[in-house]
């Protein structure tokens, strides 16, 4: 079994950064891909970024690719998520996943086996 925590959200301007965290406890995460995530009230998650086991490969949305750049420390178990050039329209609750199934990461959210219970990020105009 393998626990995420996120952490970083907040407050933040438009055209600001942040950058948000994900600790693993439990298992391992090293082997596994990790994905993040965001949920909107009444929407549904939507994929963000993933990364390989070994960060050879990375993936974006299409509304946060250029902006949001997706990292991992396999020696401390940990993820991140840097988000550059925020935009109101980035405000939301970001998940992070561990997939370990697929080492090299996936877009769908019924492909990862544990998530985090998020933290918010909110981006004001």
């Amino acid at each position: 079994q393998v626990q995420l925590v996120e952490s970083g959200g907040g407050l933040v301007q438009a055209g600001g950064s942040l950058r948000l965290s994900c600790k693993a406890s439990g298992r391992v995460l090293g082997h596994y891909a990790v994905g993040w995530f965001r949920q909107e009230p009444g929407k549904e998650r939507e994929f963000v970024a993933t990364i390989s086991w070994n960060s050879a490969y990375s993936n974006y949305g299409d509304s946060v690719n250029g902006r949001f750049t997706i990292s991992r420390n396999k020696a401390i178990d940990e993820a991140y998520l840097e988000m550059d050039s925020l935009e109101p329209e980035d405000t939301a609750v970001y998940y992070c996943a561990a997939d370990q199934t697929r080492v090299w990461g996936s877009r769908y959210t019924e492909d990862y086996d544990f998530w985090g219970h998020g933290t918010q990020v909110t981006v004001s105009s």
